[in-house]
């Protein structure tokens, strides 16, 4: 079955504070938005998630075994979509050029080292 990351981030984001109102102020959010993310992965998932009154929200005690789990997973994926966005920063890898030994020994030598520099 798939998941949204989104759905996940925000039980996560409600969890750690401990509302609703809470998390859509800290991720800038809204709270019914939230409130929907985390109804709908309930919904895929088949189990209650947060018990919700009027006054507060606690993670259930399969929330809170997801809850431990999910967390480390999710700054992981931040993790390595920070290394991803580190390449948007600037041309990175491997440069081959495919020209001929002429152009090689008279053209690249002037043009490679300012290449590389930049």
């Amino acid at each position: 079955m798939d998941y949204e990351l989104s759905d996940l981030n925000a039980f996560l984001s409600v969890a750690h504070a401990r509302g609703f109102r809470e998390a859509a102020r800290a991720t800038g959010g809204s709270a019914s938005g939230l409130s929907e993310a985390v109804r709908r992965l309930e919904s895929q998932l088949g189990v209650r998630l947060l018990n919700r009154t009027t006054r507060s929200v606690v993670p259930t005690e399969v929330g809170q075994r997801l809850l431990e789990r999910l967390a480390p997973a999710l700054i992981e994926v931040e993790s390595a979509l920070d290394v991803v966005n580190g390449f948007r920063e600037r041309p990175a890898g491997t440069l081959r050029l495919n020209v001929p030994v002429s152009a090689a020994r008279l053209v690249l030598p002037a043009i490679v080292a300012p290449f590389l520099t930049a």
